[in-house]
């Protein structure tokens, strides 16, 4: 009796003086008879969610099975924005760290889920892998400080930054070679309530590890990017940045499959497959 009763007190002495604490929650988005729904993910089951749950879903009541659905990209957003360069170990031979973030875009139609296959071009001879840690906006950020910036990321998720990169040297600008339709998947989900600055990140190809980080490792951290984003745009609900990519990268070829691990949010998973 007194040894339940001692437990009872701990916790709420927890509960007290650690108030902050957050438990990890994962959500994801759902096709199910030709619907696309949101969801919170707990064990097996999808507990459907009336909005995003960054726009503040609610449960509808509705639940079904993880095994009788297709999970596609867990986010909607309306920009993406995307960072070279971001990690030491990823920068070439003589080429110096800048003060800034290496900043660019690519369009959100870009994106594909953990279900889905990664497009090969069938004019590229050229498309490699990036693994990426990557953090969903919760809310309208507008000039946010450094200080401030954790309270406008809501989440976090894996990416896969694929690269044409026999495009990247013709073109002007990244856009086509970073961005084309198929190339960056995410997912599986998206986690709440991980320490986004210290994650370890495992990527594979055909089963076999490629490439290996942690966030902490970042040259410009999430906050910081979070900061320096939100003074030259606003950054809505759902919007990603991505940390970058760590290590050196190889080329994929049709039928490989991909894989990015990343601490508390699972294995996102693609196969290659040809485009026309």
């Amino acid at each position: 009796m007194k040894y339940y009763s001692m437990r009872v007190l701990l916790l709420l002495m927890i509960g007290i003086f650690m108030p902050s604490l957050t438990l990890a929650e994962s959500y994801v988005r759902y096709e199910l008879d030709g619907m696309t729904s949101w969801g919170e993910l707990k064990g097996n089951t999808i507990h459907q969610l009336s909005d995003a749950p960054y726009l503040g879903g609610n449960e509808t009541g509705n639940i079904v099975q993880r095994a009788n659905v297709k999970l596609v990209a867990p986010v909607d957003p309306r920009d993406v924005y995307m960072t070279g360069f971001n990690y030491e170990n990823h920068i070439p031979e003589g080429q110096k760290t800048t003060t800034y973030p290496g900043l660019f875009m690519v369009p959100s139609g870009t994106l594909i889920g953990p279900e889905d296959d990664i497009i090969h071009p069938a004019d590229s001879v050229n498309i490699g892998y990036e693994a990426e840690t990557v953090i969903v906006i919760g809310k309208r950020a507008d000039n946010v400080s450094v200080e401030d910036a954790s309270d406008y990321i809501f989440a976090v998720t894996a990416g896969n930054d694929v690269s044409a990169r026999d495009w990247i040297p013709a073109d002007i600008q990244w856009f086509r070679g970073k961005g084309a339709k198929g190339f960056n998947a995410v997912g599986p989900v998206i986690v709440t309530g991980l320490d986004y600055k210290n994650l370890n990140l495992t990527a594979r190809l055909n089963g076999e590890v490629r490439q290996r980080g942690n966030t902490s490792k970042m040259i410009h951290n999430f906050d910081e990017m979070v900061s320096y984003i939100s003074k030259y745009f606003v950054l809505n609900p759902g919007d990603l940045i991505w940390s970058g990519t760590v290590g050196t990268s190889e080329t994929l070829h049709v039928g490989d499959t991909f894989e990015v691990e990343i601490d508390g949010v699972g294995v996102l998973k693609n196969k290659i497959k040809q485009g026309k």
